[in-house]
């Protein structure tokens, strides 16, 4: 009897995870389909599944707006910004984490809780003042400072679930806490690191506030070149689908090739002994 209750509820589990998957990735098939259309075909209901696909709008993508160039840009201005928030959070979250730094580590939570921007207008001010508007030094430290507060509260549970023995054995046999920090703490947090390096990635590659107003011609992003596909008149429907494709492929592939690492580093710190 019991083993016939459960069979209902686990076919009704089993619908209902069937139901959210579809509803999520509706959008994203409807994009990438729409990608393979004319313009016409993607205003028509009638050609949602049935249509002849073209390759026009990648093609427009890449030779008539130049999107290897913006491709280009995002990708240095994502991994700057991320080798640099590294560089400074992973030591902040190590600091918060042993010497318990609760105000530090409430500084950084609230740089992470106000709205970018907050920020943007004395960036702007700043960067126009150094000449460093449309510049990939502008971009990468104004991204490094959402992206920042990600790796600093990614890591603090990470690091605070490692056990403090291994840091001392090291302290014994001679190691200063800045060895044994780099020789013992950062190799076995690889799983923590990876995943938040792929949120600190993810950020900047999606980015658009500030990329709209500290980006010019020189580094402009994929966001901000979406742009090109919306005019007064028209928007061209299909050159923006096959953009979008371009921008959320990468992100993407990136996510399921290191969900592992993600779901190891965000339930890193949920329990501890």
């Amino acid at each position: 009897m019991a083993g016939q209750m459960k069979d209902p509820v686990k076919y009704l589990q089993r619908l209902l995870i069937v139901v959210v998957v579809v509803a999520f990735l509706f959008p994203f098939l409807w994009m990438i389909l729409a990608s393979f259309k004319t313009q016409q075909q993607i205003m028509s209901p009638q050609n949602m599944f049935a249509f002849t696909p073209t390759f026009q709008n990648y093609k427009d993508v890449f030779a008539q707006y130049d999107f290897l160039k913006f491709i280009l840009n995002s990708f240095i201005i994502a991994v700057g910004s991320t080798l640099l928030s590294l560089v400074l959070g992973l030591p902040a979250a190590y600091s918060v984490a042993r010497y318990h730094q609760n105000k530090l580590g409430l500084t950084i939570l609230v740089a992470r809780i106000v709205p970018g921007i907050t920020f943007l207008i004395p960036w702007y001010i700043l960067f126009t003042k150094l000449h460093l508007v449309d510049s990939f030094t502008s971009m990468i430290l104004s991204h490094m400072l959402v992206g920042l507060p990600y790796i600093v509260w990614i890591m603090v549970p990470y690091f605070e679930n490692i056990p403090i023995e291994l840091e001392e054995s090291a302290r014994v046999d001679g190691c200063t806490i800045q060895e044994a920090f780099f020789r013992i703490v950062l190799p076995i947090s690889g799983p923590g690191i990876i995943t938040a390096s792929i949120f600190s990635f993810v950020f900047s590659w999606n980015n658009f506030m500030f990329s709209l107003v500290l980006s010019g011609e020189k580094t402009k992003t994929l966001p901000i070149a979406v742009y090109s596909f919306l005019s007064y008149s028209e928007i061209n429907w299909g050159g923006l689908m096959a953009a979008a494709v371009v921008i959320t492929l990468p992100v993407l592939i990136l996510a399921l090739l290191s969900q592992k690492y993600i779901i190891n580093g965000l339930t890193a710190g949920a329990v501890k002994g």
